[in-house]
């Protein structure tokens, strides 16, 4: 980022190419379709916007998905929060050979219960795992505090625990 910001224009490049699937599945987890590469499309414009102002001292996921969630707040905003996910991104259609067959419904199963938890615990869960943030990260993507961030944490995997007992 500290190289796109410079002027490389080709540093843009890898930082698109390293981030976008994670950054698009990130919204596929919170919205619909159509509305999650909207708000992809405007993340990258607001990082091209706010190059100048990015400063190194957090690593630059942890900048970009505050830049994400400060997007998804205002979308919920205007539109009313959506607490599930759409129902097309839970009933993805199983790929593979038949042996896959149980693993993908574990998945589905795994996506159904993500999109029944609360919207900021299930952020706190696609950073956590997806992305490998720490709960210091995620605090500061949400602007909330360690221990807020650590008590969902724990909220959300004692619901996804739960629905696997079912």
């Amino acid at each position: 980022m500290l190289a796109y910001a410079g002027g490389d224009a080709a540093a843009f490049e890898r930082l698109y190419r390293r981030h976008k699937d994670a950054l698009y599945r990130y919204f596929l987890r919170h919205v619909e379709t159509a509305d999650a590469g909207e708000l992809f499309q405007d993340v990258w414009q607001k990082l091209i916007q706010a190059r100048g102002g990015y400063r190194s001292d957090a690593p630059f996921a942890a900048w970009l998905y505050r830049i994400a969630h400060n997007r998804l707040v205002d979308h919920w905003r205007r539109a009313r929060p959506h607490d599930e996910l759409p129902a097309d991104a839970v009933d993805a259609d199983a790929r593979g050979p038949e042996s896959q067959v149980e693993q993908d419904d574990t998945a589905r199963r795994l996506l159904a219960a993500l999109a029944r938890l609360p919207a900021e615990q299930r952020e706190i869960i696609v950073l956590r795992e997806e992305r490998n943030l720490t709960l210091e990260q995620i605090a500061d993507i949400q602007g909330v505090g360690r221990e807020t961030v650590k008590s969902r944490l724990r909220y959300a995997l004692a619901k996804l625990r739960e629905a696997f007992h079912d």
